[in-house]
């Protein structure tokens, strides 16, 4: 069975499984909500998988997986209380601690680290005998720079402004998200798209698979050091797209960033050491939900955050004897 259509079934059977087997509603049962991303991406399976252990493990819990736009909307929620676990980028999440860019209208969100989950990958695609090859390329092209509240937006403008294009300026840009970029880009709509994610995403594995398409992922990774020289060497590294992830593409170096899984700084301290912990208890479970999941190691899970961690986070990381003392 393809890949996508197995993260499809997967995320559905969750879904089905929470409404049979929710516990009656009761003034015990505390509801958490994940905001995740879109169900094109890595965020919403592993979410998903998430409220799942989550569900099945803590008494008196019961967690939801939601759709939403990604890394700066996720932070809003946790700031309005509308959600409580949240999946984000290391540099949204820190201009929401920070209350800047995109958060300068909501002021500074309080906002704390559980754990470094995986690596985010800058995916700029378009299509073979586009033209494009470099991302200065896109200079006059018709370009998706992810959906409107995104981290994907945040990060393409910043890739964008280090090489000297302006994306409103040098090109038309696009608000879309990876699915809707994905079918852009098939009916001629766009020239490329950006989408960060995890390895592999389901849309552009639907994307490489349709009949006639040749994808083209474009290397981004010699931008990495122009983004040091303005925001700093701690947010951003090159990584590689490795061969064959999306069936015949070479390796690709790409700037990268840090994804985390954060909550405010007033959930309950046990609640964030019992969360933190299932993560690591239940790895294989979330793994088989989404493969990203394997990316997540106690070595590295402390690495890349630019927040600072949860208190509770810290008990669990204490107790594994990995918190630097």
């Amino acid at each position: 069975m393809p890949f996508h259509r197995l993260i499809a079934l997967l995320v559905a059977g969750l879904a089905i499984a929470g409404c049979s087997g929710a516990p009656s509603s009761t003034a015990t049962t505390q509801r958490l909500s994940i905001a995740t991303g879109g169900t094109g991406g890595v965020f919403y399976p592993y979410g998903g998988g998430i409220a799942k252990v989550i569900s099945e493990n803590i008494p008196g819990v019961e967690a939801t997986a939601e759709v939403t736009a990604a890394s700066v909307d996720n932070l809003k929620f946790i700031s309005q209380g509308t959600s409580d676990i949240a999946f984000t980028m290391a540099d949204t999440a820190q201009d929401a601690l920070l209350g800047k860019e995109g958060f300068a209208g909501t002021g500074a969100i309080p906002v704390r680290t559980l754990a470094v989950l995986y690596s985010s990958y800058v995916h700029l695609v378009t299509l073979e005998g586009s033209g494009i090859s470099r991302i200065t390329d896109l200079r006059g092209r018709t370009v998706s720079t992810g959906a409107a509240g995104s981290g994907t937006t945040v990060l393409a403008h910043r890739m964008l402004q280090a090489v000297g294009l302006d994306p409103q300026r040098d090109m038309r840009s696009q608000s879309l998200g990876v699915a809707q970029s994905v079918e852009a880009l098939k009916d001629g709509k766009i020239h490329a798209f950006f989408w960060n994610a995890g390895l592999p995403t389901a849309s552009i594995l639907d994307l490489v698979n349709s009949p006639g398409i040749r994808a083209r992922f474009i290397a981004t990774g010699d931008i990495v050091p122009r983004l040091h020289q303005k925001y700093g060497s701690s947010l951003y590294y090159t990584a590689v797209i490795p061969k064959g992830t999306y069936k015949t593409n070479p390796d690709v170096p790409v700037v990268a960033v840090a994804n985390l899984l954060v909550v405010s700084e007033s959930m309950d301290e046990s609640l964030a050491h019992a969360i933190t912990r299932l993560l690591f208890e239940k790895q294989g479970e979330l793994a088989a939900i989404h493969p990203q999941a394997r990316d997540l190691a106690i070595e590295t899970a402390l690495k890349g955050s630019s927040i600072p961690f949860h208190p509770g986070a810290i008990r669990y990381y204490r107790e594994r004897q990995v918190w630097p003392q």
